[in-house]
């Protein structure tokens, strides 16, 4: 008679509120000595998306602004998701919606600037994330820009523009995510910081 091989236990879904009222789901997993660690992470119970998005809404991010250029086109959009790989040598990434054909600029270029906002330039922000419905077209006519090594758009007015040539892309989930060696840099007024916090920009 064959002997029985114990089958892998569930997860196991606790319900637990914090604070706010606001009520999230934990899951918690026994890895069983008889199944692998790809079948347990397969077998898991994914978090809500909107547990997540409140959750990191209370992440502040500083604001930039992305830019690319490539046979003439430009594009910039306004992002807080990006931050240093490393000083040596100087590498930074930032992450751009997949979703959006738009963006294939940014992948196509193999080149990008990072475009550090002031708290002055809230209305540059909304610009450049649609906001206000200016046409993508006609984002630029905002701001005065120009240029540094790789061709990619810098904003003059920047409190620190990072000229970047495209290293490396990452497709995760709904993101793609563009890794960048610095080439060039430039600083420009040393002023309080645009920031993004609690699905607002504030100031630092």
């Amino acid at each position: 008679m064959a002997a029985s091989v114990e089958r892998p236990r569930l997860p196991r879904l606790t319900k637990k509120n914090d604070a706010t009222g606001f009520i999230f789901y934990r899951s918690v997993y026994v890895l069983d000595r008889n199944t692998d660690l790809e079948t347990a992470v397969l077998d898991k119970t994914q978090l809500d998306p909107l547990t997540y998005r409140h959750a990191m809404s209370r992440l502040a991010g500083h604001v930039h602004i992305v830019t690319a250029e490539h046979r003439g086109e430009r594009r910039g959009v306004t992002i807080t998701a990006a931050c240093s790989v490393s000083d040596n040598p100087a590498t930074l990434l930032v992450c751009l919606n997949a979703t959006n054909p738009k963006n294939g600029i940014f992948t196509d270029s193999g080149s990008f600037a990072l475009n550090l906002l002031g708290a002055d330039q809230m209305d540059l922000a909304h610009v450049f994330s649609g906001k206000n419905h200016v046409d993508p077209t006609a984002r630029f006519e905002h701001g005065t820009w120009g240029t540094l090594e790789t061709g990619a758009p810098v904003l003059q007015q920047a409190v620190a523009a990072f000229d970047c040539r495209l290293i490396d892309i990452k497709t995760v989930a709904t993101h793609i995510v563009l890794f960048g060696e610095v080439v060039a840099v430039t600083l420009g007024e040393q002023k309080p910081a645009l920031v993004y916090l609690d699905r607002d920009y504030r100031t630092l």
